[in-house]
């Protein structure tokens, strides 16, 4: 196509160069034939509420920083006064500033009382776990939060409880009134769990029999067939977002909410419960987000969209974008990304690189710090629902088993990391003197001030947060190309993913039905006239530039 004439010339957004426990993955499907539609065959996009012009936060308090005063100041543990203290890290209030992260919302992992370290078993589904604090001091952080404009969610188990919680206690002695709220048989019924794993569990009190546990014997499944156990769940439910204030939740593990015999995941009593968690959580209030933990296809993931929960954790997509960079290959990624626009309505899912059940990125790309920043500028360009696991701003890496991470943040590299006085709960990471906040919050090339860049880019633009997607073909597989679009603002993302200079790109609009919304004749002159690819007709090792070709305001 010929150059246009008199042609805008784009608007550099950004530019970032670079050289040189509670469930598991899925390893099976759900054998039924009656699961709903992906949605989007069922719904139109909803853009209009606050979660997707939001970026998450996910936080476990127990590692995000000990207090420094109070009567859990200095134990090691990490506490709601010492989130409180270091919230102006996250965000300070002040759209002005640029020296915190600059995070909207939080997901914070377990808080309840629980005899475990990460919380996914409680034992009192009301009541801040005491490690943590009370429920004045985490009434006390939300209206911190409201201050500086960060909504809070917190993660809601409905799959199980402790085996301590005092339900079950009383199930597993024969209390009639508990008995039906857990899943029994007198005899092992002689099967296993979708991954080979055991999940009938010897009664541990006085009532003979086998109950359900399907992660371990310390997590006893709720039977939601047994209508007193969805009432008191709604409960909690509403107990959550009208005293404590938060802001929705994040769901584990339900896509094994109900089982239908040997069938263990997305059965349709599963998906028809929580089209009533939807309905009273709305009821409730209004505005009230939920996130659903489906580790599963897209396929999969996305029948639970729209009527069940707001949008979900979409892992495909995760996985295709690491290993895009690993392999230096946009091809499996564009492909992935393809299915995705498929099956949601716009925008409808949470893109992540990492969370608490998986190795940190930086584990997964083999410790190349400039491939992590460029993982986070893809995904801060895609469409959908960011979150950041607590770490990744400035390169902590770890791998399995699962305490390891989730240790502490390392604010300092001083004794103990900053983190706490005392030696915290867990041994921070080896390279915490180099890696760790104080370190990185003055240098402009640091993995922080990147990710600081990144969240500003978003927020700043409309296109980012809720424009259409429209991908791009290039002329060579290692470079990965698209547009956002919103109304009058369009913006090229350009994404090197090799280690090697490329040269004399050349872009074109891929087929019509792979984009979501037709470029104007007008900007597909620009975007493929020498005017907007002159500034980087070579794209350097792992670079990322975003160019504002229109702008009308974000």
């Amino acid at each position: 196509m010929n150059k246009a004439r008199n042609a805008t010339p784009p608007v550099l957004l950004l530019t970032i160069v670079t050289f040189g426990q509670a469930t598991v993955a899925p390893e099976t499907r759900s054998k039924t034939d009656r699961r709903p539609a992906p949605a989007a065959k069922r719904m139109q996009p909803v853009l209009d509420v606050w979660w997707q012009d939001a970026v998450f936060y996910e936080l476990f308090v127990r590692s995000f920083a000990d207090s420094k005063a109070g009567p859990l100041a200095n134990d090691g543990v990490g506490d709601f006064r010492g989130l409180i203290e270091r919230l102006d890290y996250l965000n300070d209030g002040d759209p002005k500033t640029t020296d915190d992260l600059g995070i909207t919302a939080l997901w914070l992992m377990p808080i309840t009382e629980s005899p475990s370290y990460h919380g996914y078993d409680t034992t009192d589904y009301r009541t801040i776990d005491r490690e943590y604090g009370t429920n004045a001091d985490f009434l006390e952080f939300v209206n911190a939060c409201r201050k500086r404009g960060i909504r809070v969610t917190i993660d809601l188990v409905l799959n199980h409880c402790s085996n301590r919680h005092p339900w079950f206690q009383a199930a597993a002695n024969g209390d009639p009134s508990k008995r039906n709220w857990f899943i029994w048989h007198e005899d092992h019924p002689g099967w296993r769990g979708p991954w080979n794993q055991s999940v009938w569990h010897r009664s541990p009190g006085s009532a003979s029999g086998f109950y359900y546990g399907l992660f371990w014997h310390g997590m006893p499944d709720f039977d939601y067939e047994h209508e007193p156990v969805t009432s008191a769940m709604f409960d909690v439910i509403s107990y959550w977002l009208t005293d404590m204030r938060i802001d929705g939740f994040r769901l584990d593990a339900i896509r094994h909410l109900i089982e239908d015999g040997q069938i263990q995941e997305n059965t349709p009593a599963t998906h028809a419960w929580l089209k009533r968690f939807f309905n009273h959580t709305k009821s409730v209030k209004a505005d009230a987000m939920s996130v659903g933990e489906v580790w599963a296809s897209s396929e999969d993931v996305s029948r639970y969209v729209g009527d069940q929960m707001d949008v979900a954790f979409e892992f495909s997509l995760s996985d295709a974008l690491l290993d895009a960079i690993r392999k230096q290959d946009a091809r499996r990624f564009t492909d992935t990304m393809t299915n995705v626009q498929k099956l949601y309505p716009l925008g409808m899912y949470a893109t992540f690189l990492r969370n608490h059940d998986q190795p940190r990125v930086l584990h997964v790309l083999n410790g190349d710090r400039e491939a992590a920043m460029l993982a986070a500028a893809i995904q801060f360009a895609l469409p959908g629902v960011p979150y950041i696991y607590y770490g990744e701003e400035i390169g902590m890496t770890a791998d399995k088993p699962d305490p390891q991470i989730r240790t502490p943040l390392p604010w300092t590299g001083g004794e103990h990391g900053g983190f706490s006085t005392t030696t915290p709960w867990i041994d921070l990471k080896p390279d915490y003197k180099t890696v760790n906040i104080a370190a990185q919050t003055d240098d402009p090339t640091s993995m922080l001030n990147h990710y600081r860049r990144l969240v500003r880019a978003r927020l700043s633009h409309k296109a980012l947060r809720t424009g259409a997607y429209v991908p791009l073909k290039t002329s060579d597989p290692r470079v990965l190309a698209f547009m956002r679009q919103h109304k009058d603002e369009s913006i090229l993302c350009l994404f090197n993913l090799s280690k090697a200079t490329i040269a004399d790109i050349q872009l074109a609009i891929g087929d019509e039905k792979d984009s979501q919304r037709e470029l104007s004749s007008d900007l597909l002159s620009r975007m493929t006239g020498n005017s907007l690819l002159r500034p980087v007709n070579s794209l350097k090792p792992r670079a990322s530039h975003l160019f504002v070709i229109e702008s009308g305001g974000g």
